[in-house]
């Protein structure tokens, strides 16, 4: 038996972004995963070994290293390898390319939490930070609200404006403040330890979609942000307990764990947009959304011909 080797060019062929989000939707109504997960650190360096079982629906290993300091070598942030795993007997069914998976998991996360909580109808969508993240979400965003101006801004903003050109119609947002009060969703895609988004710039009827924080001591939104918010998120179990942006607060008595109203396994209790209202959205990942994502990507692999 051969077994498929789904390369990146040939698995975004195959794709596209609402359906996308729609089947991690549909892949919630199994069984909760089981996920183990190994963080190990060296300096600004990260280690992450995932991994997920759905009854149901199979296994995945995936291994990944954040070495922010790469692209100054003109070497990709992140690297690692995916494997895909029978349920019926636990044998391989799939090597997903590692860039494919995490692209499609991380921007269809936070565009299901958008489609769910933001305006329909937003006009504007801010995108914060420049990196390879940034323009998964331009398409993302762009396909889920077609309607809406892309705008990206960029601690340095030659970066911004060069992503910018990538992605025609797109425009760079010289200055922060302004572009997140005059926009109806804002998404976060920083390496920031320290919040770049600050609650007093919010107003009613925005979301705020948080992905860059991933450490302990990570936070993309301060305290402002998360006391005015209704609060959801992807998944409990790898978001209240390991990332900073809710670790800290959660620890320093600014929220409660019943401020995080519902993940991605109660989506039932994702309200319909209310203008009187600001949602925050946190995309913590794990492994269980590599397998959803892998498994979504290897099911339109084999339905291609």
């Amino acid at each position: 038996m051969t077994i498929p080797i789904i390369g990146f060019d040939e698995g975004e062929a195959l794709l596209d972004w609402v359906s996308f989000a729609t089947a991690l939707a549909a892949s919630h109504d199994l069984p909760k995963a089981e996920i183990g997960d190994t963080f190990l650190y060296r300096g600004s360096d990260t280690l992450l070994s995932r991994s997920a079982w759905i009854d149901g629906m199979g296994l995945a290993v995936k291994t990944a290293n954040v070495f922010p300091g790469n692209p100054e070598a003109d070497k990709p942030m992140i690297n690692g390898s995916v494997c895909l795993y029978s349920d019926a007997d636990g044998t391989l069914e799939a090597l997903v390319d590692f860039h494919l998976v995490t692209k499609w998991k991380t921007a269809g996360d936070s565009l299901l939490g958008a489609l769910r909580l933001a305006d329909p109808d937003a006009r504007e969508v801010l995108i914060v930070g420049a990196g390879s993240v940034g323009g998964s979400l331009i398409e993302a965003f762009s396909a889920g609200f077609p309607q809406a101006q892309i705008r990206v801004w960029n601690r340095t903003a030659p970066k911004a404006q060069e992503l910018c050109a990538q992605y025609p119609g797109t425009k760079h947002a010289p200055d922060l403040e302004p572009a997140v009060r005059a926009a109806g969703i804002i998404v976060t895609c920083t390496m920031s330890s320290d919040p770049v988004i600050k609650g007093e710039w919010l107003s009613a009827g925005q979301h705020l979609n948080l992905i860059g924080a991933y450490r302990p001591d990570m936070r993309e939104a301060d305290d402002v942000a998360l006391k005015r918010a209704q609060i959801y998120c992807d998944s409990f179990g790898t978001t209240l307990d390991h990332i900073g942006e809710f670790k800290i607060p959660l620890a320093e008595g600014t929220i409660q764990r019943s401020d995080v109203l519902a993940d991605f396994y109660s989506l039932s209790r994702f309200p319909a947009y209310d203008p009187s209202q600001i949602t925050l959205f946190k995309n913590g990942g794990g492994a269980h959304l590599d397998l959803m994502a892998s498994h979504h990507i290897l099911q339109k692999w084999k339905a291609r011909t």
